[in-house]
């Protein structure tokens, strides 16, 4: 029996003995085994890549193939997605959040293992980003091809692509919670009743694996310094408010950087980008990868943090007491181009990484100045292991407008439950800050800018989901503006609408008539040559051009009271008019297609 018709008669069993709901909860379990294996697989690989290329490095002093590594990582794995994949797989929670919105939820079958391949070789090599967007892409994509091949229904498919980045996040950092929050906080799904225990099924079925194939062990080797005490609750304020700050320009250098990336060509932006980088590695090692080796070295305990001078030209000033002040500040403004420098020239991976790198160094230079400034007894001591513990929330919490994730995901990646209160202090305070001057998360900001983000306002959300292109009604009769009255009454006998739109010889729209405003004078036959539509036609209260909001659309209609309005393109080349009650309608269909009512 083929393939195709054993898929047939599987469809068929599965439209008369499963319920939907529960065919969703089997695929989220399912989306839970393959995202866990997938992250599995781009940790090994990450790992095994880094482990043969830095294995014969040596500690004391430069080491100059740092100069040669990531450039060909970059080269290669840019090569890969250029000529093999075909596809921008870049900026993966973006592309998530765009198909959420604008695609149905459909994402491509080959991000499945693109991103895996491209991220892996990019990182392994040297990269500074991260391998958390890529896997949560990975993850997504897994979520959206299993829906649609198990044919879930439409409205639940935006949840089988939550489940999946879940899945993704509570797959690599074994944190099923943050996998959960990550959704809600960053992707931006509602959550019921029944949304929940899909997304749960998927994060604690990726974490469990994630258990069974790397270790119980917690991500980080967090060493609890002492307890929270009331009395630091300042400290922690002001170091969200400088993590905050850290968020703020992570974000601005990073949008920045890439702006300026865009306008090269693509060897332009590899022989840039990739020389950027080696320059920067080369200087500063730490910068190399992901940077856990970094974030271990400074909560793990251990008081030789010099040590992180190690492999680099700066390894002979490593015996003075600032020297990791200063080293730890260049690798902190530093990081930044770094990031942006292996996306630019070609290279893959996300901001996870880089976010929860920078919150660190930040904690811990925050901690070690205050407590080395001679102040003992004026100030308290700072256990430095524990505000780079709270470091890591608050940047990630300030970059990613999340400080539910940017809590529990730290506590789970470390184990450090005991710092719960303090962890949201920083979270909350960053995200404040970084609020205050940045509306949208760096992931949302250019779909904000077009109006094609959801949020958590429901209304607003459908609104999005609404396609302006399928709202657009062309059965309305077109006059011209010399055209007699006579003319005019010929064209509504042949016509089922009110409005007439008044177009000039070039298609451009200039003003209606409408059937009101000659009716008292249509049943005149003298009056037939005497009048011309010029003289009869209005201005439309308002005009709707091609790529407005939805929700400047509905403002335009609220403000004018009217039910039809105009509908043209960049250059008022008419197209048609929209209409409220057909917005209403499409609304109801949108609302019952694409989102989970309990």
């Amino acid at each position: 029996m083929s393939f195709k018709k054993t898929y047939n008669n599987f469809l068929v069993w599965k439209a008369k003995n499963v319920k939907e709901k529960q065919m969703v909860l089997f695929v989220s379990f399912l989306i839970g085994v393959l995202t866990a294996l997938a992250a599995y697989i781009l940790k090994s690989l990450i790992h095994i890549i880094q482990n043969i290329l830095t294995s014969p490095f040596l500690t004391e002093g430069a080491n100059y193939m740092y100069l040669i590594y990531p450039a060909i990582g970059i080269l290669i794995a840019g090569l890969y997605v250029k000529y093999i994949v075909k596809d921008d797989i870049s900026h993966g929670v973006t592309k998530i959040l765009y198909a959420i919105s604008q695609r149905k939820s459909f994402i491509k079958l080959h991000n499945v293992y693109t991103s895996i391949v491209a991220s892996s070789i990019t990182i392994g090599f040297g990269g500074s980003v991260g391998a958390e967007a890529p896997i949560v892409l990975t993850g997504s994509a897994i979520g959206s091809n299993l829906g649609r091949f198990f044919k879930v229904e439409q409205k639940y498919l935006m949840l089988l692509i939550g489940c999946g980045a879940a899945g993704a996040i509570a797959g690599i950092f074994k944190a099923p919670i943050a996998g959960l929050v990550f959704v809600v906080e960053v992707l931006m799904l509602d959550l019921t009743t029944f949304t929940v225990l899909p997304l749960l099924v998927t994060s604690v079925t990726a974490a469990t694996l994630s258990y069974l194939t790397m270790g119980q062990a917690s991500m980080f080797e967090y060493a609890h310094a002492e307890d929270f005490t009331l009395n630091r609750i300042p400290y922690v304020i002001l170091l969200g408010i400088f993590c905050g700050l850290v968020s703020l320009y992570f974000t601005r250098a990073m949008n920045w950087f890439e702006n300026q990336f865009r306008k090269l060509s693509y060897w332009q932006k590899f022989a840039i980008g990739a020389t950027l980088l080696s320059i920067l590695i080369f200087l500063l090692p730490p910068l190399y990868g992901e940077g856990y080796d970094t974030i271990n070295a400074l909560i793990s305990g251990s008081t030789e943090h010099s040590s992180l001078l190690d492999n680099s030209v700066f390894f002979p000033l490593k015996d003075y007491r600032w020297s990791i002040i200063l080293f730890l500040s260049g690798v902190l403004l530093m990081k930044v181009f770094a990031s942006s420098a292996t996306n630019g020239a070609g290279g893959t991976g996300g901001i996870f990484a880089p976010s929860l790198f920078l919150g660190c160094i930040a904690g811990f230079i925050f901690a070690f100045t205050l407590n080395h400034l001679g102040l003992k007894g004026y100030l308290p001591l700072l256990p430095e292991e524990n505000f780079a513990l709270m470091g890591m929330a608050g940047v990630m919490a300030g970059v990613m407008h999340a400080p539910l994730t940017g809590t529990f995901l730290i506590a789970e990646l470390t184990g450090g439950y005991e710092l719960l209160l303090p962890l949201m202090i920083v979270s909350i305070c960053s995200y404040l800050v970084m609020k205050f001057f940045e509306p949208h998360s760096i992931y949302s900001m250019r779909l904000a800018k077009k109006g094609e983000l959801i949020t958590h306002q429901k209304d607003k959300a459908v609104l999005t989901l609404m396609d302006i292109q399928k709202l657009i009604e062309t059965n309305f009769q077109t006059v011209h503006p010399d055209m007699t009255l006579g003319d005019m009454v010929k064209v509504i006998s042949r016509s089922s609408r009110n409005a007439f739109p008044v177009l000039d010889d070039k298609g451009r729209f200039l003003g209606v008539v409408m059937m009101d405003n000659i009716r008292n004078i249509m049943f005149r036959p003298e009056l037939y040559n005497r009048f011309k539509i010029s003289r009869v036609m209005t201005s439309a209260p308002a005009t709707i051009v091609v790529g407005m909001t939805m929700e400047k659309i509905m403002r335009q209609f609220d403000e004018t009271k009217a039910w039809n309005l105009p509908v043209v393109d960049e250059n008022d080349v008419y197209l048609g008019f929209i209409s409220k009650s057909n917005i209403l309608d499409v609304y109801r269909e949108v609302l019952a297609e694409n989102f989970v009512e309990e």
